[in-house]
């Protein structure tokens, strides 16, 4: 296709948009009494409008049942979770009993790491990329040495090359032959937090298993947003947060992904709890634990109902619209938000660096430009001007136009804001 930077071909796209109306499924803030340009949904998801009456219904069983609400609410909290099982498989591309919903997405690694990280004399090395998202960085060390070992020794951090932005393939691929039979476990962010970069997931998972490692994922970028097929793709875990792209709510409930070939492998390490025995005789107070063969058996304590209502309420929107429609829209929103960026480029005579790949399969919905010879001024200018966006120093913006609720229009009014606000500081 090729693009206009004007505002009727954006309208013109928006109006071919198929997901168009679902922007109106979301609550937008204000800023100046005009509806914000919301660019952080890799940050933190806008409210869904159906969102408060999945929490309202729940707090109204609280209130009329009290403890009964766990077997004779509309929705019984007692086997809550068991509804995102079917939906959630479609988008992280799973059986429904692979998928759980437990916990945050921290804890949810570290009690991945319990089972699939069990280092021995001779294999007891991680690999995961360079600069990582920092929570991923301090799990993995803390592992490390709660097993012993001296993360400088045990830890292998794949590199950029110098003068480049994005890690390449070949390079994961062949630092993985590299450690070889010292390699116990490799774990990755399916999409890199700074960047924007996708990792090829299923041809790094099938390496680090031939090369006798578990491999799991941190999607926290990644659900809602790539396309993943973590079941045919071999991946052994995988955990992800619900309040970026599937706008669940601040700091909501995580997801887990294990593969059914570890279902049954009662060998298998795990940090046991009650909610993860046997559901039929959970109430029998066994001192055996005997797990549920499944993802489930993974959890630990009773789910946090509350929390799960605003993820379930987006779990089914995404199940309507599907992840093929998403991921075409993503696509194309993207590609147009790149072309808006260089156009505006050009008309400042700027000097912008995008740092994502320019790939579709090697991106998703993010955009990480530098904007060289500006300051953080600029970025306080797009906030008091609407335009909600994240800055990374030194002066790094991310854009995310999630295809959900971010509209063609959206890119264009972005970048006319943009160009003021450089012009304004010259």
């Amino acid at each position: 296709m090729e693009f206009q930077n004007t505002r009727e071909f954006a309208r013109q796209l928006d109006a071919n948009d198929k997901l168009a109306k679902y922007r109106d499924e979301f609550i937008f803030p204000h800023v100046n009494g005009k509806q914000v340009i919301y660019f952080t949904g890799n940050s933190l998801g806008l409210q869904p409008k159906r969102t408060k009456a999945y929490v309202d219904e729940v707090m109204d069983d609280w209130g009329k049942l009290a403890v009964e609400g766990h077997f004779y609410a509309d929705k019984p909290w007692w086997d809550y979770h068991e509804r995102f099982a079917a939906p959630l498989s479609k988008v992280v591309g799973a059986l429904p009993s692979e998928v759980t919903v437990m916990n945050t997405l921290t804890v949810n690694l570290h009690l991945m790491m319990v089972t699939f990280y069990q280092p021995t004399q001779k294999r007891f090395k991680i690999i995961c990329e360079e600069k990582a998202f920092p929570s991923d960085q301090y799990m993995i060390k803390s592992q490390v040495k709660f097993h012993g070992y001296d993360p400088e020794d045990a830890i292998v951090e794949i590199k950029r090359r110098p003068g480049e932005h994005n890690i390449r393939h070949e390079d994961v691929i062949n630092t993985i032959n590299e450690v070889g039979d010292e390699l116990a476990l490799v774990l990755m962010g399916g999409v890199n937090y700074y960047t924007g970069q996708v990792f090829d997931i299923k041809a790094i998972t099938k390496a680090g298993q031939d090369a006798g490692a578990y491999v799991g994922w941190d999607l926290a970028h990644g659900a809602g947003n790539i396309h993943l097929e973590l079941h045919e793709w071999d991946v052994d875990f995988a955990a992800w947060c619900s309040y970026k792209y599937m706008n669940s709510g601040p700091g909501n409930a995580s997801g887990a992904f294990v593969h059914e070939r570890h279902h049954n492998d009662m060998d298998l390490p795990r940090f046991a709890g009650w909610w993860g025995h046997n559901k039929e005789r959970r109430f029998l107070m066994e001192p055996q634990f005997d797990p549920i063969r499944g993802a489930n058996g993974w959890q630990v304590s009773c789910l946090p109902v509350l929390s799960l209502a605003p993820y379930l309420a987006s779990v089914e929107m995404f199940d309507e619209v599907g992840m093929p429609a998403l991921i075409q829209k993503r696509d194309l929103i993207t590609s147009y938000l790149e072309y808006v960026l260089h156009e505006i480029d050009k008309e400042v005579n700027g000097n912008f660096e995008v740092i994502t790949p320019s790939e579709p399969k090697e991106r998703a919905s993010q955009i990480s430009v530098y904007l060289h010879g500006e300051g953080r001024s600029l970025f306080d200018y797009l906030m008091e001007n609407g335009v909600i966006t994240d800055w990374r120093e030194p002066n790094v913006i991310r854009l995310a136009p999630v295809p959900l609720y971010c509209s063609f229009e959206d890119m264009y009014e972005f970048g006319q804001i943009l160009k003021a606000g450089i012009q304004s500081h010259k």
